[in-house]
């Protein structure tokens, strides 16, 4: 669905005489949200990397999970409060329900102050360079969910 809609964008914006690169249309990935509460399937078809997902989540300019939440990680200052701790969140959600929260938090929680980080649509008071584009891509969104799972409860 969100590819056939990228792909429409793609038609109109041509007609209006824009340019959507067709990296934009490669890069998103079309997704199902289950009963409200997940998405089930891999954005990328396979696991992701927990290391990876690790530097993405303490990545100041990219994840940059630590400027709201806690998470167990000693060497990194200055956690954020203002979401939920996040040590333990693979004991407390599934893989799905961290998918969800980290696609589109909106979805689950209407006023979270948390950005979606795979959306492109919908968005208000985005910088210009980073219009269009996502903070994440399919494979980083994949990191992150692998690293948020080892995360589990004593």
């Amino acid at each position: 669905m969100i590819t056939r809609i990228i792909a429409s964008l793609a038609a109109l914006s041509v007609s209006l005489g824009f340019c959507i690169t067709a990296a934009l249309a490669e890069e998103m990935v079309a997704y199902k949200v289950v009963d409200d509460i997940e998405i089930q399937d891999s954005l990328t078809g396979k696991p992701g990397d927990p290391a990876q997902g690790r530097k993405l989540a303490i990545d100041r300019k990219l994840g940059n999970c630590l400027a709201c939440h806690s998470l167990p990680i000693p060497e990194q200052q200055f956690h954020g409060e203002t979401g939920p701790d996040l040590a333990g969140v693979g004991s407390r959600l599934t893989p799905g329900e961290i998918r969800l929260r980290v696609v589109n938090p909106k979805l689950v929680n209407p006023d979270t102050m948390m950005p979606a980080f795979y959306r492109v649509t919908g968005l208000n008071r985005v910088m210009k360079d980073f219009a269009g584009k996502p903070i994440l891509t399919a494979e980083q969104v994949e990191d992150v969910v692998a690293y948020l799972m080892t995360l589990k409860e004593d």
